[in-house]
Protein backbone atom coordinates (compact mmCIF):
# COMPACT_ATOMS: atom_id res chain seq x y z
CA UNK A 1 0.00 0.00 0.00
CA UNK A 2 3.13 2.57 1.39
CA UNK A 3 4.55 1.71 -2.34
CA UNK A 4 1.51 1.96 -4.45
CA UNK A 5 0.36 5.34 -2.30
CA UNK A 6 3.95 6.79 -3.04
CA UNK A 7 4.01 6.07 -7.23
CA UNK A 8 0.41 8.12 -7.53
CA UNK A 9 2.15 11.17 -5.06
CA UNK A 10 5.10 11.45 -6.75
CA UNK A 11 3.16 10.87 -10.19
CA UNK A 12 0.88 14.14 -9.18
CA UNK A 13 3.15 16.30 -8.62
CA UNK A 14 5.32 16.15 -11.52
CA UNK A 15 1.92 15.68 -13.24
CA UNK A 16 -0.82 17.85 -11.53
CA UNK A 17 0.65 21.25 -11.14
CA UNK A 18 2.12 20.98 -14.56
CA UNK A 19 5.83 21.41 -13.83
CA UNK A 20 8.03 18.70 -13.00
CA UNK A 21 9.28 17.44 -9.39
CA UNK A 22 12.70 18.97 -9.82
CA UNK A 23 11.92 22.73 -8.78
CA UNK A 24 14.52 25.72 -7.90
CA UNK A 25 15.72 25.57 -4.67
CA UNK A 26 16.99 28.23 -2.42
CA UNK A 27 21.01 27.66 -1.97
CA UNK A 28 22.74 27.06 1.30
CA UNK A 29 24.28 30.13 3.03
CA UNK A 30 28.39 29.82 4.24
CA UNK A 31 29.00 30.25 7.50
CA UNK A 32 32.03 29.84 9.70
CA UNK A 33 33.65 26.79 10.04
CA UNK A 34 33.81 27.46 13.73
CA UNK A 35 31.30 28.30 15.84
CA UNK A 36 32.58 30.49 18.72
CA UNK A 37 31.31 30.07 22.20
CA UNK A 38 28.94 33.11 22.47
CA UNK A 39 30.10 35.87 24.26
CA UNK A 40 29.01 35.76 27.88
CA UNK A 41 27.35 32.31 27.76
CA UNK A 42 29.13 30.87 29.94
CA UNK A 43 28.04 29.87 33.21
CA UNK A 44 24.83 31.69 31.32
CA UNK A 45 23.86 28.37 29.56
CA UNK A 46 25.60 25.45 30.74
CA UNK A 47 23.33 22.89 30.03
CA UNK A 48 20.55 22.64 26.74
CA UNK A 49 17.42 20.06 26.57
CA UNK A 50 16.11 19.19 23.45
CA UNK A 51 12.58 17.34 24.35
CA UNK A 52 10.93 16.15 21.29
CA UNK A 53 7.07 15.27 21.19
CA UNK A 54 5.42 13.83 18.05
CA UNK A 55 3.03 14.41 15.22
CA UNK A 56 1.87 18.38 15.50
CA UNK A 57 1.32 21.17 13.25
CA UNK A 58 1.99 24.77 14.32
CA UNK A 59 -1.57 25.38 13.71
CA UNK A 60 -2.84 22.14 15.65
CA UNK A 61 -1.53 23.43 18.48
CA UNK A 62 -1.38 27.11 18.56
CA UNK A 63 -4.52 28.42 16.77
CA UNK A 64 -6.16 31.20 18.79
CA UNK A 65 -2.72 32.24 20.25
CA UNK A 66 -2.50 36.31 20.05
CA UNK A 67 0.41 38.17 18.01
CA UNK A 68 1.71 33.99 16.38
CA UNK A 69 1.00 32.95 13.18
CA UNK A 70 -1.94 30.84 12.94
CA UNK A 71 -4.54 30.53 10.67
CA UNK A 72 -8.58 30.18 11.56
CA UNK A 73 -9.52 28.47 7.92
CA UNK A 74 -7.86 25.94 5.72
CA UNK A 75 -7.69 25.13 1.64
CA UNK A 76 -8.80 22.10 1.13
CA UNK A 77 -7.84 20.01 -2.58
CA UNK A 78 -11.13 20.44 -4.17
CA UNK A 79 -10.50 24.47 -4.06
CA UNK A 80 -12.93 25.29 -1.06
CA UNK A 81 -11.98 26.76 2.30
CA UNK A 82 -13.07 25.06 5.32
CA UNK A 83 -13.11 26.74 9.11
CA UNK A 84 -10.84 25.26 11.85
CA UNK A 85 -12.45 23.33 14.22
CA UNK A 86 -11.94 22.15 18.20
CA UNK A 87 -10.75 18.50 18.79
CA UNK A 88 -9.39 16.55 21.58
CA UNK A 89 -5.77 15.92 22.13
CA UNK A 90 -6.58 12.60 21.54
CA UNK A 91 -7.97 11.10 18.20
CA UNK A 92 -7.04 8.84 15.19
CA UNK A 93 -3.48 9.18 13.88
CA UNK A 94 -2.89 10.55 10.21
CA UNK A 95 -0.17 8.61 7.49
CA UNK A 96 2.70 11.17 7.41
CA UNK A 97 5.07 10.06 5.12
CA UNK A 98 7.69 12.21 3.06
CA UNK A 99 5.06 11.91 -0.24
CA UNK A 100 2.19 13.18 2.20
CA UNK A 101 4.19 16.01 3.40
CA UNK A 102 5.02 17.15 -0.52
CA UNK A 103 1.54 16.43 -1.30
CA UNK A 104 0.40 18.61 1.23
CA UNK A 105 2.57 21.61 0.24
CA UNK A 106 1.81 21.12 -3.58
CA UNK A 107 4.23 23.98 -4.60
CA UNK A 108 3.43 26.40 -1.78
CA UNK A 109 -0.51 26.22 -2.28
CA UNK A 110 -1.10 24.29 1.40
CA UNK A 111 -4.30 22.76 0.31
CA UNK A 112 -3.91 19.18 0.17
CA UNK A 113 -4.10 17.85 3.71
CA UNK A 114 -7.95 16.59 3.11
CA UNK A 115 -5.95 13.84 1.01
CA UNK A 116 -3.84 12.63 4.03
CA UNK A 117 -4.91 9.00 4.95
CA UNK A 118 -6.75 8.65 8.32
CA UNK A 119 -5.48 5.33 9.77
CA UNK A 120 -3.68 4.66 6.40
CA UNK A 121 -7.35 3.50 5.09
CA UNK A 122 -9.28 6.32 4.01
CA UNK A 123 -9.22 10.38 2.92
CA UNK A 124 -9.01 12.34 6.08
CA UNK A 125 -11.16 15.10 4.87
CA UNK A 126 -11.82 17.97 7.05
CA UNK A 127 -10.93 16.03 10.26
CA UNK A 128 -7.16 17.20 9.63
CA UNK A 129 -8.15 21.10 9.48
CA UNK A 130 -8.69 21.39 13.29
CA UNK A 131 -7.02 22.97 16.28
CA UNK A 132 -6.23 20.86 19.80
CA UNK A 133 -8.86 22.63 22.55
CA UNK A 134 -6.48 24.37 24.82
CA UNK A 135 -7.60 23.05 27.80
CA UNK A 136 -5.89 19.38 26.41
CA UNK A 137 -2.75 21.16 26.12
CA UNK A 138 -2.28 24.31 29.32
CA UNK A 139 0.90 23.12 29.95
CA UNK A 140 2.48 24.25 26.58
CA UNK A 141 0.17 27.62 26.73
CA UNK A 142 1.68 28.51 29.80
CA UNK A 143 5.24 27.93 28.72
CA UNK A 144 4.68 29.77 25.74
CA UNK A 145 2.92 32.76 27.40
CA UNK A 146 5.75 32.50 29.93
CA UNK A 147 8.82 32.21 27.62
CA UNK A 148 9.75 31.70 23.55
CA UNK A 149 7.16 30.70 21.27
CA UNK A 150 9.09 30.21 17.87
CA UNK A 151 6.03 30.17 15.36
CA UNK A 152 8.70 29.68 12.52
CA UNK A 153 10.01 26.42 12.78
CA UNK A 154 10.39 23.57 9.79
CA UNK A 155 12.02 20.23 10.26
CA UNK A 156 14.93 20.21 7.35
CA UNK A 157 12.91 17.93 5.16
CA UNK A 158 9.38 16.97 4.59
CA UNK A 159 8.62 13.45 6.50
CA UNK A 160 8.24 11.71 9.60
CA UNK A 161 9.82 11.38 12.98
CA UNK A 162 12.64 8.50 11.16
CA UNK A 163 14.04 11.80 9.92
CA UNK A 164 13.36 14.13 11.96
CA UNK A 165 15.14 12.37 14.22
CA UNK A 166 18.30 12.03 12.86
CA UNK A 167 18.40 16.42 12.02
CA UNK A 168 18.07 16.56 15.39
CA UNK A 169 21.37 14.77 15.86
CA UNK A 170 23.09 15.33 12.67
CA UNK A 171 21.11 18.20 11.13
CA UNK A 172 20.82 16.01 7.68
CA UNK A 173 19.55 12.74 6.34
CA UNK A 174 22.11 12.79 3.04
CA UNK A 175 23.22 9.43 2.60
CA UNK A 176 25.24 10.37 -0.56
CA UNK A 177 25.26 13.91 -2.49
CA UNK A 178 21.86 14.57 -3.54
CA UNK A 179 20.69 11.52 -1.77
CA UNK A 180 18.66 11.80 1.38
CA UNK A 181 17.01 9.44 3.45
CA UNK A 182 13.26 9.39 3.94
CA UNK A 183 10.53 7.38 5.78
CA UNK A 184 10.85 4.70 8.10
CA UNK A 185 12.79 1.69 7.41
CA UNK A 186 11.31 -1.41 6.02
CA UNK A 187 11.54 -3.50 9.19
CA UNK A 188 11.72 -3.33 13.25
CA UNK A 189 13.56 -1.78 14.95
CA UNK A 190 14.65 1.15 13.34
CA UNK A 191 18.92 0.99 13.00
CA UNK A 192 21.64 -1.08 13.35
CA UNK A 193 20.03 -4.06 14.98
CA UNK A 194 17.35 -3.93 12.08
CA UNK A 195 17.28 -7.48 10.49
CA UNK A 196 20.10 -7.93 7.71
CA UNK A 197 17.68 -7.25 4.70
CA UNK A 198 16.56 -4.21 6.43
CA UNK A 199 16.86 -0.69 3.70
CA UNK A 200 15.54 2.59 3.91
CA UNK A 201 13.98 4.90 1.51
CA UNK A 202 15.58 7.56 -0.44
CA UNK A 203 14.69 10.66 -2.20
CA UNK A 204 17.25 12.64 -5.03
CA UNK A 205 17.53 16.16 -5.98
CA UNK A 206 14.20 15.96 -8.40
CA UNK A 207 12.34 15.00 -5.48
CA UNK A 208 11.55 10.97 -7.16
CA UNK A 209 11.43 8.60 -3.87
CA UNK A 210 13.03 5.05 -3.62
CA UNK A 211 10.90 2.98 -1.70
CA UNK A 212 13.56 0.39 -0.42
CA UNK A 213 16.05 1.83 -2.62
CA UNK A 214 18.62 3.42 0.70
CA UNK A 215 20.68 1.58 2.54
CA UNK A 216 21.05 -0.54 5.90
CA UNK A 217 20.03 1.72 8.60
CA UNK A 218 22.78 1.85 10.26
CA UNK A 219 24.57 5.24 9.24
CA UNK A 220 28.59 5.84 8.76
CA UNK A 221 27.25 8.53 6.01
CA UNK A 222 27.07 11.26 8.11
CA UNK A 223 28.54 12.81 11.35
CA UNK A 224 26.68 13.58 14.46
CA UNK A 225 26.88 16.04 17.98
CA UNK A 226 27.82 13.23 19.48
CA UNK A 227 31.57 12.59 17.49
CA UNK A 228 32.06 16.94 18.07
CA UNK A 229 30.20 16.85 21.92
CA UNK A 230 32.60 13.56 22.81
CA UNK A 231 35.89 15.16 21.17
CA UNK A 232 35.25 18.32 23.31
CA UNK A 233 34.79 16.10 26.43
CA UNK A 234 30.91 17.29 26.56
CA UNK A 235 28.35 15.28 28.09
CA UNK A 236 25.27 14.42 26.98
CA UNK A 237 22.94 12.21 27.27
CA UNK A 238 19.77 10.60 25.50
CA UNK A 239 16.47 9.84 26.91
CA UNK A 240 15.07 7.17 25.32
CA UNK A 241 12.20 4.77 25.92
CA UNK A 242 11.76 1.22 26.27
CA UNK A 243 9.91 -0.77 23.32
CA UNK A 244 8.69 -4.11 23.07
CA UNK A 245 8.37 -4.00 19.25
CA UNK A 246 11.37 -6.47 18.52
CA UNK A 247 14.11 -3.99 18.81
CA UNK A 248 17.70 -5.96 20.00
CA UNK A 249 19.25 -2.64 20.23
CA UNK A 250 18.40 -2.80 24.34
CA UNK A 251 15.01 -2.39 23.41
CA UNK A 252 15.41 1.24 22.99
CA UNK A 253 13.71 3.60 20.61
CA UNK A 254 16.30 5.82 19.74
CA UNK A 255 18.09 7.34 17.03
CA UNK A 256 21.30 6.89 17.73
CA UNK A 257 20.72 3.01 17.44
CA UNK A 258 21.07 4.19 13.76
CA UNK A 259 24.62 5.31 13.70
CA UNK A 260 27.22 2.81 14.07
CA UNK A 261 29.52 4.43 15.89
CA UNK A 262 27.58 5.13 18.50
CA UNK A 263 25.64 1.66 18.55
CA UNK A 264 28.86 -0.10 18.53
CA UNK A 265 30.52 1.50 20.99
CA UNK A 266 31.06 3.17 24.29
CA UNK A 267 28.52 5.81 24.01
CA UNK A 268 25.74 3.18 23.89
CA UNK A 269 26.08 1.95 27.21
CA UNK A 270 27.44 5.71 28.96
CA UNK A 271 25.13 8.10 26.95
CA UNK A 272 22.03 6.06 25.75
CA UNK A 273 19.60 5.47 29.40
CA UNK A 274 16.72 4.76 29.79
CA UNK A 275 13.82 5.04 31.31
CA UNK A 276 13.02 8.67 29.98
CA UNK A 277 11.80 9.55 33.50
CA UNK A 278 15.45 9.41 34.49
CA UNK A 279 15.91 12.87 33.46
CA UNK A 280 13.20 14.06 36.08
CA UNK A 281 15.69 12.24 38.65
CA UNK A 282 18.98 13.79 37.01
CA UNK A 283 17.45 16.79 36.79
CA UNK A 284 16.86 17.20 40.24
CA UNK A 285 19.53 15.95 41.59
CA UNK A 286 22.18 17.98 39.91
CA UNK A 287 23.61 15.58 37.29
CA UNK A 288 22.21 16.71 34.32
CA UNK A 289 24.95 16.63 31.73
CA UNK A 290 25.43 19.39 29.56
CA UNK A 291 23.58 18.43 26.51
CA UNK A 292 19.97 16.20 26.83
CA UNK A 293 17.80 14.74 24.25
CA UNK A 294 14.56 13.46 25.98
CA UNK A 295 12.13 11.18 24.06
CA UNK A 296 8.55 10.41 25.57
CA UNK A 297 7.73 7.15 26.29
CA UNK A 298 4.50 5.98 23.97
CA UNK A 299 1.76 6.59 26.83
CA UNK A 300 3.52 10.22 27.12
CA UNK A 301 4.09 10.77 23.58
CA UNK A 302 1.55 13.36 21.83
CA UNK A 303 1.07 11.78 19.25
CA UNK A 304 -2.90 10.76 18.08
CA UNK A 305 -4.45 7.86 19.57
CA UNK A 306 -2.32 8.16 22.77
CA UNK A 307 -3.43 9.04 26.33
CA UNK A 308 -2.84 12.22 26.30
CA UNK A 309 -0.36 12.22 28.91
CA UNK A 310 2.20 14.64 26.75
CA UNK A 311 1.55 17.63 28.16
CA UNK A 312 1.96 16.77 32.07
CA UNK A 313 4.99 14.87 30.91
CA UNK A 314 6.90 17.84 29.21
CA UNK A 315 5.81 19.99 32.13
CA UNK A 316 7.26 17.51 34.59
CA UNK A 317 11.00 17.72 32.66
CA UNK A 318 10.47 21.71 32.83
CA UNK A 319 9.09 21.93 36.11
CA UNK A 320 11.91 19.22 37.38
CA UNK A 321 14.79 21.59 35.72
CA UNK A 322 13.33 24.32 36.88
CA UNK A 323 12.86 23.72 40.74
CA UNK A 324 16.60 22.03 40.77
CA UNK A 325 20.07 23.41 40.88
CA UNK A 326 20.56 23.55 37.30
CA UNK A 327 17.47 26.24 36.01
CA UNK A 328 19.95 29.08 36.62
CA UNK A 329 22.11 27.41 33.48
CA UNK A 330 20.02 25.82 30.89
CA UNK A 331 18.16 26.37 27.85
CA UNK A 332 15.21 24.19 27.21
CA UNK A 333 13.68 23.59 23.69
CA UNK A 334 10.60 21.67 23.45
CA UNK A 335 9.55 21.03 19.90
CA UNK A 336 7.83 18.40 17.70
CA UNK A 337 9.22 15.84 15.30
CA UNK A 338 6.77 16.18 13.02
CA UNK A 339 3.63 17.85 11.24
CA UNK A 340 1.92 14.19 11.80
CA UNK A 341 -0.80 15.30 8.48
CA UNK A 342 -2.64 18.04 10.46
CA UNK A 343 -3.15 21.45 8.39
CA UNK A 344 -0.80 24.13 8.22
CA UNK A 345 -1.08 27.33 6.30
CA UNK A 346 2.21 28.61 6.39
CA UNK A 347 4.38 27.18 2.76
CA UNK A 348 7.60 26.17 3.87
CA UNK A 349 10.95 27.89 2.30
CA UNK A 350 12.49 25.60 0.13
CA UNK A 351 16.18 25.30 1.00
CA UNK A 352 16.94 22.55 -1.03
CA UNK A 353 15.58 19.12 -2.44
CA UNK A 354 14.60 17.93 0.65
CA UNK A 355 13.04 20.76 2.53
CA UNK A 356 11.92 22.58 4.54
CA UNK A 357 9.05 20.25 5.85
CA UNK A 358 5.90 21.42 6.97
CA UNK A 359 5.69 23.63 10.45
CA UNK A 360 6.05 22.52 13.63
CA UNK A 361 5.13 24.43 17.46
CA UNK A 362 8.49 25.01 19.14
CA UNK A 363 8.82 26.47 22.99
CA UNK A 364 12.05 27.84 24.12
CA UNK A 365 11.87 27.97 28.49
CA UNK A 366 15.39 29.39 30.19
CA UNK A 367 15.79 32.38 32.57
CA UNK A 368 17.36 33.71 29.63
CA UNK A 369 15.02 33.65 27.18
CA UNK A 370 13.15 36.65 26.21
CA UNK A 371 9.82 36.60 28.59
CA UNK A 372 6.48 36.47 26.65
CA UNK A 373 8.00 36.62 23.28
CA UNK A 374 6.75 35.31 19.99
CA UNK A 375 9.56 35.00 17.74
CA UNK A 376 9.06 35.22 14.35
CA UNK A 377 12.64 34.06 12.84
CA UNK A 378 12.58 31.20 10.48
CA UNK A 379 14.49 28.04 12.32
CA UNK A 380 14.62 24.51 11.17
CA UNK A 381 15.96 21.77 13.22
CA UNK A 382 19.65 22.58 11.86
CA UNK A 383 18.72 25.58 14.16
CA UNK A 384 18.70 23.19 17.25
CA UNK A 385 22.18 21.50 15.96
CA UNK A 386 23.17 25.35 15.51
CA UNK A 387 22.56 26.38 19.21
CA UNK A 388 24.15 23.52 20.73
CA UNK A 389 27.46 24.22 18.58
CA UNK A 390 27.66 28.35 19.93
CA UNK A 391 26.58 27.32 23.48
CA UNK A 392 29.57 24.76 23.52
CA UNK A 393 32.36 26.12 20.99
CA UNK A 394 31.45 23.18 18.43
CA UNK A 395 32.72 22.96 15.25
CA UNK A 396 30.23 22.63 12.41
CA UNK A 397 29.65 19.14 11.29
CA UNK A 398 30.69 19.36 7.53
CA UNK A 399 31.67 21.46 5.10
CA UNK A 400 29.11 24.22 3.12
CA UNK A 401 27.47 22.62 0.31
CA UNK A 402 27.70 18.84 1.98
CA UNK A 403 24.09 18.41 3.16
CA UNK A 404 24.83 19.38 7.02
CA UNK A 405 22.30 22.60 7.72
CA UNK A 406 23.75 23.84 10.82
CA UNK A 407 25.87 26.05 8.80
CA UNK A 408 22.88 27.95 6.90
CA UNK A 409 20.22 27.62 9.95
CA UNK A 410 19.07 30.76 11.42
CA UNK A 411 20.66 31.22 15.16
CA UNK A 412 18.27 30.05 18.24
CA UNK A 413 20.42 32.42 20.26
CA UNK A 414 17.82 35.54 19.62
CA UNK A 415 15.54 34.72 21.67
CA UNK A 416 17.66 35.26 24.63
CA UNK A 417 19.30 38.12 26.29
CA UNK A 418 22.07 36.50 28.22
CA UNK A 419 22.88 39.80 29.75
CA UNK A 420 18.91 40.01 31.81
CA UNK A 421 18.78 39.04 35.30
CA UNK A 422 17.89 35.24 35.06
CA UNK A 423 13.69 34.75 35.40
CA UNK A 424 12.44 33.08 38.36
CA UNK A 425 10.87 29.88 37.64
CA UNK A 426 7.34 29.49 38.51
CA UNK A 427 5.95 25.57 38.15
CA UNK A 428 4.04 24.92 35.17
CA UNK A 429 0.54 23.43 36.12
CA UNK A 430 0.18 19.93 35.06
CA UNK A 431 -3.00 17.07 35.10
CA UNK A 432 -0.23 14.61 36.66
CA UNK A 433 3.23 15.62 38.65
CA UNK A 434 6.66 14.70 38.24
CA UNK A 435 6.19 11.59 40.62
CA UNK A 436 3.42 10.48 38.56
CA UNK A 437 6.35 9.55 36.06
CA UNK A 438 8.90 8.62 38.26
CA UNK A 439 6.64 6.13 39.47
CA UNK A 440 5.51 5.15 35.89
CA UNK A 441 6.38 1.84 34.54
CA UNK A 442 7.46 1.36 30.79
CA UNK A 443 4.79 0.59 28.72
CA UNK A 444 6.91 -1.20 25.83
CA UNK A 445 4.62 1.35 23.22
CA UNK A 446 6.86 3.28 20.34
CA UNK A 447 6.08 7.31 20.55
CA UNK A 448 5.69 6.69 16.93
CA UNK A 449 5.33 4.13 14.36
CA UNK A 450 7.20 5.83 11.62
Amino acid sequence: MKRFLCTVVLVCFAGCNGQTAAAPFGPERAQAARHARVDGSKGKIDHVVIVVQENRSFDNYFYGFKGADYARSGKMSNGSTVQLHGIPLGGPAVVNSWHDGLYDWDNGRMDRFDQNLLGGAAPAGAYVYSYVYRRDIEPYWIMAQSYVLADHMFPTMFGGSFTGHLELIASTTDVAPGVADSDTPSNTPWGCDAPPKTVTSIVDASRDESWGGGPFPCFTQFQTLADTLDAKRVSWKYYAPAVSSGNLGGQLWTEFDAIENVRKGPDWTRNVVSPPSRVLSDARSGKLPSVSWVIPDGVDSDHPGGPSLGPSWVAAIVNAIGTGPAWNSTAIVVLWDDWGGWYDHVPPPQLDFRGLGIRVPCIIVSPYAKAHTISHTQYEFGSVVRLIEEVFGLPALGPSGTGYTDRRANSMLDAFDLHQAPLPFKPIPAKEPASFFLMQKPSGHRPDDD
